[in-house]
């Protein structure tokens, strides 16, 4: 207990000290109950788990920010002038294009957590990466709407096996409170593409002629060669889960290895993957908070993506910004996006709470998009568009890190990692439809339906609130173990509200 408030008194935040008061000493069988810190200090501690963040997160958000630019960069591509020279301004064709990607996304996420499993995270990701890189290079070269829609559609099914992939590895390293901060960093530099994105595009607009292609074309080209070049340093340089083999862990020492595997025993008791069963893993589907996270999420992305493939097009149809100005004006609300993500990320690390910043995120949401559908004057608009970004964006992470601490078991996480982000991917082909050419300038219906998503997230959010304070009052009573079979349960394990 001293060691715990000397842990919290230093504000060492990678450990996670409320977990260890109420676990036993004596982890799982292997670890080592007699000493759990495994002879390493605090500072010691404390340089592992930096170790791994460079290690994993870095290259994971590196991975992502590649990933995200290379599915949002159609709206960049559109206003310099691929929607008139591949005709995309008829028949919904440029929603049709964007939504497209989402259908093999969508259907190819859940088998794609078993097979990172099978072939280990550094192959897995790497690989896909590398082809889809491929693809945005191809994409470059599309003479018609037909192959640019079959671009799309490979590229769906390539990025599919990427961000379920990540969520679960990262969920797998860290302790529950400790992953909010990573998946804040994670999707932090997704949210860093997302905001220089525009001024890069713009950027490669001005090569228009080099070669004779035009300027959208070389912003897919040089964004796949960025792609590519990404995929081979993650080759080399990503991590694989905590329970590999000694060769998969190069880059820490024995000790390490096993200071770290016990110490997210000690926190949650499912760093160990018992073999794959097709029941079990679909029996998690029967847990009714599996489906409130990903309905959750469903609309978190609907609002983000309606933002990522439309919001360079709003800047210019309703607020009369010119081309230059709507690419580059997209980079300030990403970024100030970022500074509330991670400013949530750290409460809810620190304070140990999820739903409160999701719900807070929500608000800024609901704020916003008033604002920036309603407001007579166009400036005080795109003020509103910084507060729809910053909470519509900030809550991905904090999502994420809601349904890795309410989950336990390996298969039931990667189920829910795949359900979650399948969702996503649904929220994905919202995002594409809501804001329609019929609707310009105002596109009021889209901002109805943004609003409403944002609503039904702060009701499913309170729902889950109950829920868990009941759980948890009759785990405190002894009436229950949460979160597995009596045989495998995690005692002292709770929800996080």
């Amino acid at each position: 207990m001293e060691k715990n408030r000397d842990i919290e008194k230093d504000d060492l935040e990678h450990v996670d000290d409320k977990a260890d008061q109420r676990l036993d000493a004596k982890g799982p069988a292997g670890s080592d109950g007699d000493d759990p810190d495994h002879g390493f200090t605090l500072r010691e501690q404390r340089q592992i788990v930096h170790r791994i963040d460079r290690r994993l997160v870095v290259i994971l958000g590196l991975m992502y920010c590649v990933s995200l630019m290379d599915r949002t960069n159609l709206s960049a591509a559109a206003i310099a002038g691929m929607t008139v020279e591949l005709n995309l301004l008829i028949e919904n064709r440029y929603n049709i294009v964007s939504l497209i990607f989402f259908i093999p996304y969508i259907i190819f996420q859940p088998p794609s957590t078993v097979i990172i499993r099978k072939i280990g995270p550094r192959i897995h990701l790497s690989v896909i990466c590398l082809f889809w890189g491929a693809v945005m290079i191809g994409m470059g070269f599309a003479q018609d709407y037909g192959q640019l829609a079959v671009m799309r559609t490979l590229l769906g099914v390539l990025e599919a096996g990427f961000f379920p992939g990540c969520v679960y590895l990262l969920s797998t390293w860290y302790t529950r409170y400790e992953v909010g901060k990573r998946y804040s960093v994670f999707y932090l530099l997704g949210c860093v593409a997302s905001a220089f994105a525009g001024i890069l595009a713009y950027g490669l607009m001005q090569m228009n002629g080099l070669a004779n292609l035009s300027g959208w074309r070389w912003i897919f080209i040089m964004e796949g060669i960025i792609t590519c070049l990404i995929a081979m340093i993650g080759y080399w340089l990503l991590v694989d889960f905590p329970d590999a083999g000694k060769s998969d862990w190069r880059f820490l020492g024995d000790r390490e290895r096993a200071w770290v595997v016990d110490r997210v025993n000690r926190d949650r008791g499912d760093v160990a993957t018992p073999p794959f069963n097709l029941r079990r893993f679909f029996s998690a589907g029967l847990d009714w908070k599996i489906w409130a996270y990903a309905l959750i999420f469903f609309d978190t992305t609907t609002v983000s993506y309606a933002l990522a493939y439309f919001l360079p097009i709003i800047l210019r149809e309703n607020m009369g910004f010119s081309i230059a100005e709507a690419q580059c004006l997209v980079a300030p609300p990403y970024a100030f996006a970022g500074i509330v993500m991670f400013a949530g990320a750290w409460c809810g690390d620190r304070f140990h709470v999820r739903g409160p910043v999701i719900v807070a995120n929500v608000l800024l949401c609901l704020i916003g998009l008033p604002i920036m559908g309603f407001h007579p004057s166009a400036n005080v608009r795109y003020f509103g568009v910084f507060l729809v970004t910053a909470g519509a964006n900030s809550n991905i992470p904090a999502v994420m890190a809601y349904q890795a601490n309410n989950i336990r078991g390996q298969w039931k996480r990667a189920f829910c990692s795949a359900t979650l982000v399948s969702f996503g991917g649904i929220g994905g082909i919202a995002g594409s439809l809501v804001f329609r050419n019929q609707d310009i300038p105002h596109y009021r219906p889209g901002m109805y339906a943004c609003i409403a998503a944002s609503l039904l997230t702060v009701v499913l959010v309170g729902l889950l609130s109950v829920d868990f304070y009941f759980q948890n009052r009759k785990a405190d009573r002894g009436e229950k173990e949460l979160e597995g079979a009596d045989e495998d349960a995690q005692p002292g394990f709770r929800y996080t509200f």
